[in-house]
Order: C-alpha cells, then sequence, then structure tokens
C-alpha cells in the first residue's frame, strides 16, 4: 500500500465502509432500510454506543483500555433511578447518579492504574465485575420502575423532531472533539499516548493525565446510564453488559490505534454508526444475534490488524 493510499485510507476509510454499507443495504432491502424513520433508529440506536465510544477513546488514545465502561453504565444508570425513586429532583439526580459518580468511578480506575502500575486492562476488568456486583447488590438484582416519567420524557423525548439521546450524543461528541483538538489538555494526552517516556520528560503531568482520561471515560459512560434508563423507563441490573464491546469495536474501527497517540472524535462516531448500521442491517436481514457477535469480533480483529500493517508500513 503506497504512503498517499495509507494517508486517505487512514483520513476516510471509515467514511467509505460507512457510504458502502449504505449502498449495499438499500439494493438488498430498500423498502425496510432506506426509509427516514430507519435511519432515525439507527441513528438512536447508535446514541449510547456513541456515548460510550467517545469515553473510550480517550483510554485508548493511551495506549490503554476500559474494560469497565458498560459496568459504569449499569451502575450510574441504577443510581440515578434510585434516586429518582426517592424523590429527588431530576437534574439533581442526573448530575449525582449520573454524571458525578461516573467521574468518580472513572477517577478510582485512573488512579488505581496510575499507584498499582497495573495495566489498565487489569484494573479496569476489576472494575467491570466490582461495578456490577455493585450494582447488583443496591439493586437486589431487582430493576427498578418507579421514575418519574418526566425523566423519560425530558431524557428520550425529541426537540424539533430529534430525539434527545441523540442530541445528547453530538453534543458530547463536540465537547470532546474540541477538547482534543483546541486545548493544551487535549495535545498533552495525544503526546502521552504517543510516548509517555516523551511526555514525562516534556514536563507533562502523567499521572493527572492518565486519572483524566479514565475520568472522561467515567463520565461519558455515566451519561449513557442516564440515556438508557430514560429510554427504557426502567433501571436494569444487568444494563449495559457487553457494551464495552461497542465502545472498544467503535474506536478502532473509527481509526483510533490500539498502540496509542492516534485517533479522532469523528473517527469514533463514524465506528459507533457503523455498528448500529450493521446491527440495524442484520436484524433486517433477519441474521441471528450470536452471528451478529461473530461478526463483530471479526471487525474488531480486522481493524486492529489492519492498524498494526499500517503502523508497520509506515514506519518503513
Amino acid at each position: 500500500m503506497n504512503k498517499d493510499l495509507r494517508y486517505y485510507w487512514q483520513r476516510f476509510g471509515t467514511l467509505l465502509i460507512f457510504v458502502l454499507l449504505i449502498i449495499i443495504m438499500s439494493i438488498l432491502s430498500p423498502k425496510y432500510f432506506f426509509t427516514v424513520d430507519n435511519f432515525v433508529q439507527i441513528l438512536l440506536q447508535s446514541a449510547i454506543t456513541i456515548l460510550i465510544a467517545v469515553g473510550e477513546f480517550f483510554a485508548i488514545l493511551i495506549a490503554g483500555i476500559d474494560l469497565s465502561v458498560g459496568s459504569v453504565l449499569g451502575l450510574t444508570g441504577m443510581v440515578t433511578a434510585l434516586l429518582l425513586s426517592k424523590s429527588v429532583n431530576i437534574y439533581l439526580a442526573i448530575l449525582i447518579g449520573g454524571i458525578l459518580l461516573g467521574a468518580l468511578l472513572g477517577a478510582i480506575n485512573g488512579s488505581l492504574v496510575v499507584f498499582t502500575g497495573l495495566h489498565p486492562f487489569i484494573i479496569t476488568l476489576g472494575g467491570l465485575t466490582i461495578f456490577r456486583g455493585l450494582t447488583l447488590m443496591i439493586s437486589d438484582a431487582r430493576p427498578i420502575y418507579n421514575i418519574p416519567p418526566e425523566f423519560s420524557r425530558s431524557i428520550s423525548g425529541t426537540i424539533l423532531s430529534i430525539p434527545v439521546p441523540i442530541i445528547i450524543a453530538i453534543i458530547v461528541a463536540i465537547i470532546f472533539a474540541f477538547v482534543t483538538r483546541k486545548t493544551k489538555l487535549g495535545r498533552n494526552i495525544y503526546a502521552l499516548g504517543g510516548n509517555e517516556e516523551a511526555a514525562w520528560l516534556s514536563g507533562i503531568n502523567v499521572k493527572m493525565h492518565k486519572v483524566l482520561v479514565f475520568m472522561f471515560s467515567g463520565v461519558c459512560a455515566g451519561i449513557a446510564g442516564v440515556v438508557m434508563t430514560a429510554r427504557m423507563g426502567a433501571a436494569e441490573p444487568l444494563a449495559g453488559n457487553g457494551y464495552e464491546l461497542f465502545a472498544i469495536a467503535s474506536a478502532i474501527i473509527g481509526g483510533t490505534s490500539f498502540f496509542g497517540g492516534k485517533g479522532k472524535i469523528f473517527g469514533v462516531v463514524m465506528g459507533a454508526l457503523i455498528i448500529g448500521l450493521i446491527n440495524n442491517a442484520l436484524n433486517i436481514l433477519n441474521v441471528q444475534t450470536y452471528y451478529q457477535q461473530i461478526f463483530m469480533g471479526l471487525l474488531i480483529i480486522g481493524s486492529v490488524s489492519l492498524d498494526k500493517f499500517l503502523s508497520k508500513r509506515s514506519s518503513k
């Protein structure tokens, strides 16, 4: 693969895949797939994936990973629902149960990574099981249904015919895209992902930035937990189970290097939309769920393999 082709593939490959999938499905199922309602459904179903994938992006950007995002989603959604069931103000419940709790759980992950020196894979794998266990414990392994209807209406409703979850996902993506592209913090995170030792030698507070990265991941998962609870109208103890797979796949498919230092929020959003598009397409084609899981796993392996191949070729 020549240099120019590599350059264009890395910049526009995800968009090309997205367009090709739309063309293929428009041919295979024009009656059910190529409709405005179906595209809105794809965006709506992708909103939660976009939220957790944006957070996962930061963890992968520093050559780490966050396996706990699905459990953080479940725990924050459950705590938000518990607060609402106790007649706590809606916006206060969202702030405490979703955003602040998500930030705290992320900070715990990041602090453990920093102070133990263990790879984020180990720490967040432990977080995955601990946070899920806490969710089951505080809920007694039962769903919480007595949530105020106005909460669901405010988060899962529409504004100018646009579903609110889509608007929330777009706003979060724009905010973090600004952070990565226009702030010193974003540049430092990229530098940390590119070469941790060089970042430290250049005066970057490596420990603080690692904690912040996992806090970003926790906040995004917390917001996703609030959105999912509102959409379902209840908090399920197993909500978000397995969603770490979608988050990781979105980031990798979207061009974020598994080896750190490379990637963009736009690519992550496109990766999440591709996953939503694939799931939608396979459902329309009546493909069984287990085949969808196999296909998703192959996508991750293929994307990482391509990233490694391109990295080797570009270094020559």
